[in-house]
């Protein structure tokens, strides 16, 4: 008896402990993650705004209908989504050739992942900064080069047929190093035995790559596409400090949209439209991780 009561106070005295040592995590998710999303959600059932805050008229989900019926709402969530698809399809077409072609070098491969950190160590509102700098119309360095070889000027940022793509160019210089570096991580911890048994078999390059590399790559590319999307769509920076949404509303993200929605109209009809767009994210989410698992 005395043994099993010395077991069980060890028992006891292990779980004080495992919850004296996850108290400051839990504490820190219900003050970042908790509190701010369910003060968004109460927030997005009354007529809240700045310039009359308070909690005094309950409207229920009539936020909801008024954010689903505003007149950029549904246009912004189609620039959002040609963005998502522009950016995460480009950036994983080139992160994975470079990482396909990095896997192959053998000299030199520890000094590549710190040359491809560097822009994503580089704050985005820096990103933002630099790139406007580079792509003013009269001053920038761009708008210089390729005056060299007889190129008139171009307005990247405010000519309407093209603004919307330069955003998802420094977007990409940006961030496809991600892409890089999760892709090449997981292409360096493949076997070696299933490639070495196609080539004795007789199998290409675009055999072993098709039948093989694609097969156990699935799930690392499903993870990266995932957490790609989920950046991709919360996207603000660049859009705040290069174009501001315009010119008009062609590069108006979502998530810009509803920070107009807040500061400039209706507090409660902006947080309506950030819970929706989050129902939208987890659904994606919920189905690429049951998709992910499905490949185990």
């Amino acid at each position: 008896m005395a043994a099993v009561a010395t077991v069980n106070e060890i028992v006891r005295r292990d779980r004080q402990f495992g919850w004296f040592m996850t108290a400051p995590g839990l504490a820190a998710l219900v003050l970042v993650v908790l509190f701010p999303l369910f003060f968004t959600i109460f927030t997005s059932m009354f007529e809240y705004t700045l310039v009359r805050p308070g909690y005094d008229t309950f409207v229920g989900i009539d936020n909801y209908r008024s954010a689903l019926a505003e007149n950029y709402f549904g246009e912004s969530i189609w620039v959002t989504a040609k963005f998502v698809v522009a950016v995460v399809l480009i950036e994983f077409l080139i992160g994975f050739t470079v990482a396909l072609m990095l896997n192959a070098v053998t000299r030199f491969k520890n000094v590549y992942y710190p040359i491809l950190l560097m822009p994503l160590l580089i704050n985005p509102v820096v990103v933002a900064q630099i790139w406007r700098m580079f792509l003013h119309p009269e001053l920038g360095i761009v708008n210089y080069l390729i005056g060299l070889v007889g190129v008139s000027k171009v307005n990247w940022l405010g000519d309407a047929d093209i603004a919307f793509w330069t955003v998802v160019m420094v977007d990409i210089w940006h961030q496809v190093s991600f892409m890089i570096i999760l892709l090449l991580a997981g292409l360096s911890a493949l076997p070696k035995e299933p490639y070495e048994a196609a080539r004795m078999d007789g199998a290409s390059t675009l055999q072993s790559f098709l039948h093989i590399t694609l097969p156990l790559m699935r799930p690392v590319i499903v993870v990266t596409l995932l957490i790609r999307f989920i950046f991709a769509i919360k996207t603000f920076d660049l859009i705040y400090i290069m174009t501001r949404g315009g010119p008009g509303t062609l590069t108006e993200l979502i998530s810009y949209r509803i920070y107009r929605m807040a500061f400039y109209s209706h507090f409660g009809e902006a947080a309506a439209a950030s819970v929706l767009l989050l129902l939208v994210v987890l659904a994606l989410t919920a189905y690429l991780y049951r998709y992910m698992r499905s490949l185990a």
